[in-house]
């Protein structure tokens, strides 16, 4: 299994291989054979982190990092919203490495979730999986257009 160095690594190789046209195909991924926007996939993990905070247990120590994992989960899809809107190249990086910060305090509080509710449960590790691979894809972007600034 590869670490996330690895993979952002790799599609780092991969967006040099396609050359220039790939800043127009960086918000689309595959999935099971289908063509996904970054926007529908962002939107699909706020549900999935929706959907685990409501599962969670009412004790004081799930509610208060629940919240706080509702809040980061679900603004990730705002900040690629707002950088896809964005009037520059500065203020789009800005916004991505906004959403990049959201998405590592979420993947850390799915984490600290699963020790505290000694749960291992697959829409955890869904989530921790998606997280591990939108922070990859956040960071390809940011780097790609930061090299395509200079």
């Amino acid at each position: 299994e590869y670490t996330l160095k690895h993979r952002v690594k790799i599609k780092l190789a991969l967006f040099s291989m396609r050359g220039r046209n790939s800043l127009k195909d960086e918000r689309k991924r595959m999935k099971d054979g289908k063509i996904m926007d970054l926007t529908k996939r962002t939107k699909e993990f706020a549900l999935m982190i929706i959907r685990i905070y409501s599962s969670l247990s009412k004790t004081t120590e799930n509610q208060v990092l629940g919240k706080q994992l509702l809040k980061s989960g679900t603004s990730v899809g705002a900040h690629y919203r707002e950088a896809y809107r964005a009037r520059s190249n500065a203020e789009f990086i800005s916004k991505l490495e906004g959403g990049l910060q959201e998405l590592e305090e979420t993947h850390y509080l799915l984490e600290l979730l699963i020790e505290i509710a000694n749960s291992d449960s697959s829409a955890f590790q869904k989530a921790l999986k998606e997280s591990d691979e939108l922070i990859a894809i956040f960071i390809t972007i940011v780097k790609e257009r930061k090299l395509k600034g200079k």
